[in-house]
């Protein structure tokens, strides 16, 4: 047993409860130690003024009244690892594979949409990084490397900028530009939907701030067409940065006909050294919301999924679920992307894998199974 700060001790069929409550309700298996989990809930039952374990559990078993209970509690709990460009083959599946074919396949629509989900997307780097290679993909990214804006053409759901001259990027994404259906044009929108269990990971990726140390590894000229530096290296600086990401969304989830996702970053608290914002331009191409994956919202369909490095935190009941529910949130045609360790926990589900320059994606064909209503 483990002394806690409040109520006493925590008994071990109450860690187990808790374990079980936080599986069925999110899907995360926590398997931290027992010694790690009780300090965690000594901590939150000081924090929340909360009398004892029992008063925990009993907020966890009434969580339907409060969804966000369950992810409030996992804060500082979950180790998960974000990174720009942390995963660059399947960027450069992306951007040299994947979106000339969908292109190609829409570009007799007219005005057409492209709908990308990175589920699952920790602090936003995930997404913010395809919306930089998409840029870099559109006609007029003509590979200069004078730092200028990407991506003439390259249009979000509202505020969308369009500036002309492209960066050469390196870390997953095509060193020389890989020239796409001629037909794209303005027209396109551009809408990437960025969702998290965590309501603190979603505050740092609506805040698109980051610290220098984070683009560590990018290009300069990357970085100087996708942030705007703020502060600087003494401290000296001031912290006064908005945007405003005007693709449709809201907080429910809902990625069409939703109220704008504003992310901003105001205050005149000095900053310890250099940190970069993202700019509007970028910003305005990606809504973030709070979405509990095993209770998701319809949030429409998608063209691609980016869901990296979230399976291996779910039961393996909760991966075949899941990987049911992407497979219906794409479109017909539509991309899976996994991390290269992971693998399709529902092998009768109608993907078919293919590889790219060594990464592994999974498509849904056009003419989905019927045997799964999709």
């Amino acid at each position: 047993m483990h002394k806690l700060m409040v109520g006493g001790t925590v008994l071990e069929h109450e860690l187990s409860e808790l374990r079980l409550l936080v599986e069925r309700q999110t899907g995360v298996l926590l398997d931290c130690p027992n010694s790690a989990l009780a300090a965690h809930i000594a901590e939150y039952l000081e924090a929340h003024e909360l009398e004892s374990p029992a008063a925990l559990l009993d907020r966890f078993r009434a969580c339907d009244q409060d969804p966000a209970t369950v992810p409030q509690f996992l804060e500082g709990l979950l180790n998960s690892t974000s990174g720009f460009f942390r995963h660059p083959g399947a960027m450069n599946t992306l951007t040299k594979q994947v979106l000339p074919q969908i292109y190609a396949r829409k570009a007799g629509e007219g005005p057409a949409a492209l709908r990308i989900w990175s589920a699952g997307c920790g602090t936003g780097e995930e997404a913010y990084s395809i919306a930089m290679a998409i840029c870099d993909s559109l006609p007029g990214s003509n590979g200069a490397s004078n730092g200028s804006s990407a991506a003439n053409g390259c249009t979000g759901n509202g505020n969308g900028g369009k500036e002309k001259g492209g960066a050469v990027r390196t870390g997953g994404i095509a060193e020389t530009v890989v020239p796409v259906a001629p037909q794209i044009s303005k027209d396109w929108s551009i809408h990437i939907v960025g969702t998290d269990l965590l309501p603190s990971a979603i505050e740092v990726a609506e805040r698109g701030l980051y610290p220098q140390s984070a683009l560590a590894g990018l290009p300069p000229a990357t970085i100087r067409a996708s942030f705007s530096r703020i502060g600087t290296a003494n401290g000296n600086g001031s912290q006064n940065g908005s945007q405003n990401g005007s693709a449709n969304g809201s907080s429910n989830g809902a990625a069409s006909n939703g109220p704008a996702s504003n992310g901003s970053s105001n205050g005149s608290a000095p900053i310890v050294g250099s940190h970069l914002l993202v700019k509007p331009r970028l910003r305005s191409l990606v809504t973030f919301n709070t979405m509990n994956l095993t209770r998701p919202v319809y949030i429409g369909r998608f063209d691609c999924i980016f869901c990296m490095d979230v399976l291996p935190h779910l039961s393996r009941s909760q991966r075949s679920a899941l990987i049911e529910r992407l497979h219906l949130y794409l479109e017909p045609g539509g991309y899976l992307f996994l991390s290269q360790t992971e693998k399709l926990y529902a092998p009768n589900l109608n993907f078919r894998s293919e590889t790219f320059d060594g990464y592994t994606f999974h498509r849904k064909p056009l003419a989905a199974s019927a045997a799964y209503g999709r």
